[in-house]
């Protein structure tokens, strides 16, 4: 059985605040590599294939979708909730969830 995903205010924020980043400072593309490598390991976290680690709280997890963009989501019985996106490049006393 595949669980649901659900994305938090502060996921939805903060995935719109990296794109708002890219558009910025960078091209379409990156964009778009952004978007499908964040899709992809969505899919991968909903079949279970995927490598991540402990956030140090409980079923709270971290995986890396690019070298400067981390995901951090909370696994439940029935769903996986999207928490925020991080910027790696943040002190890590910023990463808050």
């Amino acid at each position: 059985m595949v669980k649901k995903v659900i994305w938090s205010n502060r996921a939805k924020s903060s995935f719109d605040r990296v794109i708002a980043y890219l558009q910025k400072d960078w091209s379409e593309k990156e964009i778009i590599k952004f978007v499908n490598q964040t899709t992809k390991t969505i899919d991968l976290i909903q079949s279970g294939v995927v490598t991540h680690r402990s956030s140090g709280k409980k079923e709270v997890f971290e995986v890396l979708i690019t070298k400067h963009n981390l995901l951090i989501y909370k696994v439940s019985k029935s769903y996986f909730e999207l928490l925020v996106f991080y910027d790696t490049r943040q002190h890590p006393k910023k990463k808050k969830f």
